[in-house]
């Protein structure tokens, strides 16, 4: 018998998580990575957390919320990581939901597994998957998500591509280039997203995190790469 879903936590309402849907997100728990900007550092032990409810609990409410909510959004940690999602996938689309996910790819297996119930996945790339190793700090996950990258864009599931960066991590040369990588394998959809330093526990990068990165030539070199782009900055006090 599988042994029970570990939850990290629970969103039961969001308009931000699923684009132009309601959605509720469930964490779970568990990331094979260790990227120092991760503002979700508590939810990579894979442990369920105390506060949160049980997956079969979870199940429960989510009748309950039908007509309420549009979509239910798999999110971590890395949520790949849970042996039992395509199982919670395939509960939840039995409700009639549709379904999210928000990934880095870590396990392209278990991605395959998924994809008959995904609607739409945010997918994260940390940089030139050559160079994936100085941020997850584990060597081979380039690959890995490499691979997972090439099983969405040939499943034509609803694809954001979105990359966090820090002029500690990336330099402007980089972000063109890995702009062109993208834009070379399909990819559509693509948002940058700056640094924040809520959740970070590595001070070197809370201390180095600049107002002005990356500069404008930049955003406008990657721009002209996809049919949508979209640049989040943060504001750093």
């Amino acid at each position: 018998m599988m042994p029970a879903a570990k939850i990290g936590g629970l969103v039961p309402f969001s308009s931000c998580d699923y684009p132009g849907k309601l959605a509720c997100v469930v964490f779970l728990a568990g990331c094979p990575w260790r990227c120092g900007y991760c503002h979700n550092p508590h939810l990579q032990a894979r442990e369920q957390h105390d506060a949160a409810p049980q997956w079969d609990e979870i199940l429960i409410w989510l009748k309950t919320r039908r007509g309420l909510l549009d979509a239910v959004v798999f999110s971590g940690g890395e949520p790949l990581t849970e042996p039992r999602l395509p199982e919670m996938m395939s509960a939840v689309k039995a409700l009639g939901f549709n379904i999210g996910l928000h990934s880095g790819g870590a396990y392209p297996k278990r991605l395959q597994e998924c994809l008959p119930y995904l609607d739409w996945v945010g997918f994260d790339i940390k940089s030139d998957f050559m160079l994936y190793e100085k941020i997850t700090t584990v060597t081979g996950s380039g690959a890995v998500a490499s691979a997972s990258l090439k099983l969405l864009l040939a499943s034509k599931v609803a694809l954001e591509c979105r990359s966090t960066i820090h002029p500690s991590l990336h330099s402007e040369d980089e972000l063109i280039h890995l702009a062109q990588i993208l834009s070379k394998a399909g990819v559509q959809r693509y948002v940058l997203q700056s640094f924040r330093p809520a959740g970070c526990i590595e001070p070197a990068l809370i201390n180095s995190a600049q107002l002005h990165f990356p500069l404008p030539a930049t955003l406008v070199a990657i721009e002209q790469q996809f049919a949508s782009f979209e640049f989040v900055p943060t504001l750093v006090a």
